[in-house]
């Protein structure tokens, strides 16, 4: 009796690493977190027949638990990753109405973006030493609490808590 692999789970994924992408000089001045990272986000890409490019999501926290590192570590892989164009980031985080957050959406500039036809945007074949992307920061923290203005000046004091 055969088995029914229509019904069959997937339990492993596979992703291409270009090795003309990995030969060029962005991709050698990535750090190593960043070259570690990339492939993560890549496995979100569901391929051209189901085209999700623009709409890839991984969080910072699930990012540092498949690279194994802190969260602080993935950030900058994020950041790295944008800087030399292999990302860009199509919509920031948010809180859904549920209640739930959603993580940054992102594109891989390798790929075609969805919808679109012909090779992707590349700009990392564009990068050069010194000349880094802008970088959409994702916000780690709320601001600090500040003081009220003193009437005597506009200056903004941070506020910082009494020990009892």
């Amino acid at each position: 009796m055969g088995r029914d692999k229509k019904n069959e789970q997937r339990k492993e994924a596979v992703t291409v690493l270009r090795l003309d992408v990995m030969r060029t000089p962005a991709w050698r001045a990535l750090s190593l977190p960043a070259q570690a990272l990339y492939p993560w986000i890549k496995l979100e890409w569901r391929g051209a027949k189901f085209n999700n490019n623009g709409k890839l999501r991984l969080s910072v926290r699930q990012a540092a638990d498949c690279m194994g590192c802190n969260i602080k570590t993935a950030m900058r892989a994020f950041q790295d990753l944008q800087a030399k164009g292999f990302i860009i980031q199509t919509e920031g985080a948010s809180l859904g109405m549920e209640g739930m957050g959603k993580a940054p959406a992102y594109e891989l500039t390798e790929i075609v973006s969805a919808g679109g036809r012909g090779p992707g945007k590349q700009l990392f074949l564009n990068w050069s030493e010194g000349h880094d992307f802008p970088v959409k920061m994702t916000p780690t923290r709320a601001r600090p609490k500040t003081k009220p203005c003193s009437a005597k000046g506009n200056t903004v004091v941070p506020f910082k808590g009494t020990n009892r």
